[in-house]
């Protein structure tokens, strides 16, 4: 470890201890029911979309990145203001963190101008900037996707679990015994996943679920059998079940085939979002959206072609319950 990652730990790792801030099964129940997930019911899964996102150019345009955050968080949790859905995920005082992916590089990795625009509400609801942590598996991928990386007091936080480390101690579920990171474990009481819409040669789709792949120390031993159980069994350990609230998936851009590196002949910019609190409906509803683009570009589906994301079926059955995959039990919102 260098002497500057060595300094970034220490300093990180000071607050950590003292930052867990209790979510209680009633707020729990109360956010469940406010962000449309209902286990009695269906659980909305939204997609915004604005065709415009980009303007006449390549970028996206960050006061349009905003607009369309709101609409799509208003539309999930049914309120026309901007700033309810934020309250609802994180109270004063709790350390939100939003946990990207950043492994792809620039190309094919959550997009900075909408972490901008979550930090921005974030901070108009009443969290402090230090209280946010942006964070992934490794400073080096964080800053080749175009973060730039800060653990200053007073500041947004942006550092890769490299320079903090993960607990000693496993926890365990199934396939999966795996440390996590410790900006999960001591640092954050709240996780926004911020995921991106890809495919993946292995397990399919890769959206919110295996996302949390990159919060565990050993991701390379989850890979079997198309990752499955593995991504559910991941998303079962304790601290991921009761932190990750919630997903925002960037489909701004998107691959269909050769995922997860970045391969421009496979990408396509859907200019969305994907939200919602279910992750097993959001990840059911991404395949769904790859397999017609699949369909579109003349490739076979994930299931014709023999890698269909089977660990979505598994992380909604009864050893799971992380969630829904039947189609009858999912409402789909389009805004």
């Amino acid at each position: 470890m260098s002497e500057k990652q060595d300094t970034n730990r220490r300093d990180f790792l000071k607050t950590c201890v003292a930052s867990t801030v209790a979510f209680s099964a009633s707020d729990a129940l109360a956010f469940a029911k406010t962000a449309g997930t209902n286990l009695a019911g269906k659980s909305k899964v939204v997609i915004a979309k604005d065709s415009m996102l980009r303007g006449s150019g390549s970028a996206v345009d960050p006061q349009r990145m905003l607009a369309l955050l709101d609409r799509a968080m208003e539309a999930s949790f049914d309120t026309k203001d901007q700033l309810v859905p934020w309250k609802h995920l994180v109270k004063p005082g709790q350390v939100v963190g939003l946990k990207v992916n950043t492994i792809a590089g620039r190309g094919l990795s959550t997009n900075v101008t909408l972490v901008q625009a979550i930090i921005e509400r974030l901070q108009q609801s009443g969290i402090k900037p230090y209280d946010i942590v942006v964070w992934d598996r490794t400073n080096r991928e964080l800053e080749r996707a175009g973060f730039t990386l800060s653990s200053a007091a007073g500041k947004v936080r942006c550092i890769g679990t490299d320079a903090v480390g993960y607990e000693d101690t496993p926890e365990k579920f199934g396939a999966a015994n795996c440390c996590l990171s410790k900006i999960l474990t001591r640092t954050c009481d709240v996780v926004i996943n911020v995921p991106i819409l890809k495919d993946h040669s292995g397990a399919g789709v890769t959206t919110s679920m295996k996302n949390m792949y990159g919060v565990i120390n050993n991701p390379d031993k989850c890979h079997d059998n198309g990752c499955n159980p593995a991504v559910a069994d991941v998303n079962m350990l304790p601290t991921i079940r009761k932190k990750v609230r919630y997903t925002i998936c960037d489909a701004t851009s998107a691959c269909y085939h050769g995922g997860p590196g970045h391969k421009p002949e496979y990408e396509w910019h859907p200019d969305s979002l994907i939200v919602g609190s279910d992750p097993v409906a959001l990840d059911f509803t991404a395949w769904q959206i790859i397999d017609r683009k699949r369909i579109e570009k003349g490739l076979k589906t994930l299931e014709a072609e023999g890698r269909p994301p089977r660990y979505i079926a598994t992380a909604a059955d009864a050893q799971h319950q992380l969630g829904t995959h039947d189609p009858k039990r999912i409402s789909l919102v389009e805004v």
